[in-house]
């Protein structure tokens, strides 16, 4: 009798037989998945992990010894001042005015960047980050030239209009939205070349204006972008120093800020800058750790 009759010599089951995906009554079942393999765990080369653990160590330990060295017990009574807490709301409100001007200001110059062929768009990018390795103090000295009474600027301003920005509130905004803005604009550069201009495009052909398209599609687009940038802008403009001491003073109520706060404090009572900067440290930690997750993770 043949292989076919009989079904031996054949690797077939027979029909009371349940295949590898069949279950006992004949019906169809679901296949056995493979077992995954769990990834293979890469020794870290001692050349790269003690180099990594010494950067670690290096912007660790300053922000420990600063906990370590608190006066924690004379905590309360170094806070309750009315200095203090005018130090801290004229940051707040301060740094989120100078996020704003450069929410304002800074986006379209991200726009121009990324989406136009400007003459000399290399120069004009080079002299938006100037200010982030300019130093403070000459970036004070500059708006001075430029804003102060005598300024190239402001010397105008205030003959025409009876403005003056130096030395108040307004001119600390000014100062620090001067060094916190090439933050955000790289941040919305980037944003905007890993957006797809396509999108632009079929609104254009589907009758939409330039400024409908950006406000419509390309901002949606760039959201997490613009968001990332708005965050370190801020939190830029909380800790400026250099610029606003120049440009603005230290009066307090006015333009005393708390890092210029901390500065002022260490010359006569160093306990009180260290609980000045446990404030400034605990408010940046917050801010940053809570929009993190929603603004700066990566898919």
């Amino acid at each position: 009798m043949s292989d076919r009759t009989t079904g031996a010599g054949t690797n077939h089951p027979g029909p009371d037989h349940p295949g590898p995906d069949r279950t006992a009554d004949g019906a169809a079942g679901p296949a056995t998945a493979p077992p995954r393999r769990r990834p293979r765990a890469h020794r870290v080369p001692v050349t790269l992990l003690l180099p990594a653990l010494l950067g670690l160590a290096f912007l660790i330990l300053p922000l420990a010894g600063l906990l370590v060295r608190a006066p924690w017990s004379g905590l309360s009574e170094q806070l309750t001042g009315t200095a203090v807490w005018d130090a801290l709301r004229l940051s707040l409100i301060s740094a989120t005015a100078a996020t704003a001007v450069s929410l304002v200001l800074g986006v379209p110059l991200a726009w121009l960047l990324a989406r136009t062929e400007l003459p000399g768009r290399r120069l004009i990018r080079a002299l938006v980050t100037l200010p982030l390795v300019l130093p403070p103090v000459v970036g004070g000295v500059a708006l001075l030239l430029v804003l102060g009474r005598r300024g190239i600027v402001g010397s105008w301003l205030d003959s025409a209009f009876g403005i003056t920005l130096p030395f108040t509130t307004t001119g600390v905004v000014i100062a620090e939205a001067f060094v916190a803005m090439p933050f955000l604009v790289i941040s919305v550069e980037g944003a905007l070349r890993a957006a797809d201009p396509r999108y632009e495009e079929a609104a254009a052909t589907l009758g939409a204006s330039r400024l409908t398209a950006f406000r419509r599609v390309t901002l949606p687009l760039i959201a997490p972008g613009v968001a990332a940038g708005a965050v370190l802008a801020w939190a830029r403009a909380l800790g400026e120093f250099g610029a606003t001491i120049t440009f603005a003073g230290n009066f307090p109520g006015r333009t005393q800020t708390m890092p210029l706060a901390v500065y002022l404090a260490m010359e006569s009572d160093p306990q009180a800058a260290i609980a000045l900067s446990l404030v400034l440290l605990a408010v940046s930690v917050a801010v940053l750790v809570g929009l993190r997750d929603r603004w700066l993770s990566t898919p």
